[in-house]
């Protein structure tokens, strides 16, 4: 049974009961609250907004945004968010899920953490960022009602130390790979947590280029 919270609740389908049952397996218990607190938070602000979106296409990108942070879906050299892009695409293919609705999980996946750009996209492109962006960084807070965030929390909590849990989270599924967080926000969580990284510079790659 889940929750229904401002007439917003996970699908009653086949797919986003295979969705939850493989995001529960596969990644850790702060991932996949956090994942489903993404999906409410998501799903609300598209109530807000008066768009008109596909929940399981939302739920299931909501869900495997973080895959790519699990060793068992981590590649070597491609950027934690396109890991998770990828494991959400060879499991929809599985389940029969039309390539144009892949495509759009896909991009909502991989561009989760790319400020300014998946507004102006696809709603659940739009949608997945705007429950990370929620959840994570509470951007949107004044947006959402008292009652709404107290009732995604009740369904799916938040730990006690959530916003160090997650930030040592995305760590732990990065470290392996420094070179993948080159101009996105993740250098960030590198440069807290490892005196040795050294973040990348968009001025010093230009000016190393073999072009002249």
């Amino acid at each position: 049974m889940t929750s229904t919270i401002g007439g917003v609740s996970i699908p009653d389908s086949k797919l986003a009961r295979d969705v939850t049952e493989f995001v529960r397996d596969n990644a850790t218990p702060l991932l996949f609250h956090h994942s489903s607190r993404v999906y409410y938070f998501g799903a609300l602000a598209g109530k807000h907004r008066s768009l008109k979106f596909d929940p399981e296409l939302l739920y299931a990108g909501a869900m495997f945004h973080d895959m790519g942070l699990m060793h068992t879906h981590s590649s070597a050299h491609e950027r934690f968010e396109v890991d998770g892009a990828n494991a959400a695409r060879d499991f929809l293919k599985w389940q029969g899920i039309a390539q144009s609705d892949i495509d759009t999980v896909w991009t909502a996946i991989a561009l989760h953490t790319t400020p300014g750009i998946p507004q102006h996209m696809h709603p659940v492109v739009a949608l997945v960022t705007a429950g990370v962006e929620m959840d994570v960084l509470g951007l949107t807070y004044p947006d959402y009602s008292d009652e709404e965030r107290e009732a995604v929390v009740h369904a799916h909590p938040r730990t006690p130390h959530f916003k160090e849990d997650i930030i040592q989270a995305f760590y732990d599924g990065i470290k392996h790979k420094p070179e993948t967080t080159f101009g996105n926000v993740k250098a960030d969580v590198l440069a807290e947590k490892d005196p040795h990284f050294h973040r990348g510079n968009f001025c010093s790659v230009i000016r190393g280029s073999a072009w002249r």
